[in-house]
């Protein structure tokens, strides 16, 4: 197949790629030229400008475009408009915050909790994915959300043309080498510092959500890329289990031979560093099967292995660390007040 990757230059992309081409097909990126795509035939430009390249596209007879960067339902209509004719398929990058359950969690949706496991039929959202201070936190990690993000809409519009199939993927939190939320990290540095406990918040330690490891979501985009059973589709792509942040703390304790001691704390106890202030109540569990069940998606790398090279990444690349978020004074205070209660 020839395929035409819009964006995919990031943390996500170049598994694709690499998957898509080991089975065969031909590559091409659409990219503002920013990184390095060495051995993959390119077209620079600017995503917002696309239709400037109907015309070079028109030429190219591409069977599938993948679009990594649809941010809001103006960049999914222009797209639809500017493939209509060209392309047979629409693959779409969508989320998991589609459902309602991420807007009782962050506590924008009214109403009850969410039954789990989520799947694609679950409820959508009705109001918008996120606190305005959490998109403008991720604009700061990711350049290309704009101040309209919404995947819903996204989704409505590259599923309803009667014209142009679309495909829309539903990705999970994504760890693994490049994570550039580096959602270890926390973990990972105070096991290095040699902390001897780690604090949680009780409804924090509890909260499960769904994850994925970087090469595994590729593999699974690859294979709904290439496949014509995903036409008209929507797919969950993350692990089989969703496990709590205590029990990811232990994994990646075993991991690294940390044997210290974790400590559970009353949320009223906990140090206001490590505390949530969302609807925790909420799990945001995520079932994958129906693409297991179609498709016959399954990881490629052990989980044991995606947890040594996450670990291997994050300790050559650490973030610039946020002070606030390694209060090891207050954290040491609440340790002494609890066993001084005891």
């Amino acid at each position: 197949m020839k395929i035409l990757i819009i964006g995919g230059t990031g943390f996500i992309g170049p598994h694709v790629i690499r998957q898509l081409q080991a089975n065969g097909h031909e590559v091409t990126v659409f990219h503002r030229g920013n990184r390095a795509v060495p051995g993959i035939r390119q077209i620079i430009g600017d995503r917002n400008r696309l239709s400037e390249h109907r015309a070079a596209l028109s030429h190219e007879h591409f069977d599938v475009v993948v679009d990594f960067v649809l941010s809001s339902e103006r960049q999914a209509r222009d797209l639809m408009q500017i493939v209509r004719g060209l392309i047979q398929r629409v693959v779409a990058l969508s989320s998991m915050d589609v459902y309602r359950a991420w807007g009782v969690f962050y506590g924008l949706e009214p109403g009850g909790l969410q039954p789990l496991p989520l799947t694609e039929d679950s409820e959508l959202r009705s109001k918008p994915p996120y606190p305005p201070e959490v998109i403008k936190k991720t604009q700061q990690m990711i350049s290309w959300i704009d101040a309209d993000y919404d995947k819903v809409p996204v989704e409505r519009v590259v599923l309803s043309d009667p014209d142009l199939p679309g495909t829309v993927l539903r990705l999970p939190m994504i760890y693994g080498p490049g994570d550039y939320i580096h959602r270890f990290y926390p973990f990972l540095k105070r096991m290095d510092d040699r902390r001897p406990s780690i604090l949680f918040a009780d409804n924090v330690a509890a909260v499960r959500t769904p994850r994925g490891y970087v090469e595994d979501v590729a593999a699974g985009i690859a294979l709904a890329t290439t496949s014509e059973r995903a036409s008209g589709r929507i797919y969950n792509i993350c692990a089989g289990e969703s496990f709590s942040e205590l029990e990811w703390a232990k994994k990646i304790a075993a991991a690294v031979g940390w044997d210290g001691e974790f400590i559970v704390l009353p949320r009223e106890k906990t140090p206001a560093h490590l505390f949530w202030p969302y609807n925790t109540a909420q799990h945001l569990v995520v079932s994958s099967d129906q693409m297991r069940e179609e498709l016959c998606y399954r990881e490629q790398v052990s989980q044991e292995e995606a947890l040594q090279r996450t670990i291997a990444w994050e300790r050559i690349h650490p973030p610039e660390a946020v002070p606030a978020q390694f209060n090891y004074d207050a954290e040491d205070q609440a340790i002494h007040r609890l066993r001084s209660t005891a």
